[in-house]
């Protein structure tokens, strides 16, 4: 299992326990992934680190000064 962070703006998008899918954009070297649709986004990972699998289960969600972090697992 492999657990990534999330940053969320809002609270009361998703919930702990909730599945979840993700998209992945390129840019120049990266790629970041957003939890769909459009709730909280990654940030940024090299070609070998990149997220295999395009879904997962919210594992947490932490309320931080600087928002909320959804700490997400996928199955790799």
């Amino acid at each position: 299992m492999r657990q990534e962070k999330f940053k969320m703006e809002r609270q009361g998008l998703i919930n702990v326990g909730d599945e979840i899918e993700i998209s992945e954009y390129q840019s120049f070297m990266n790629y970041s992934y957003i939890i769909e649709p459009a709730v909280a986004m990654s940030g940024c990972y090299p070609n070998a680190e990149r997220i295999r699998s395009r879904k997962g289960i919210v594992k947490n969600i932490e309320h931080t000064p600087r928002g909320f972090i959804v700490t997400a697992e996928f199955d790799e």
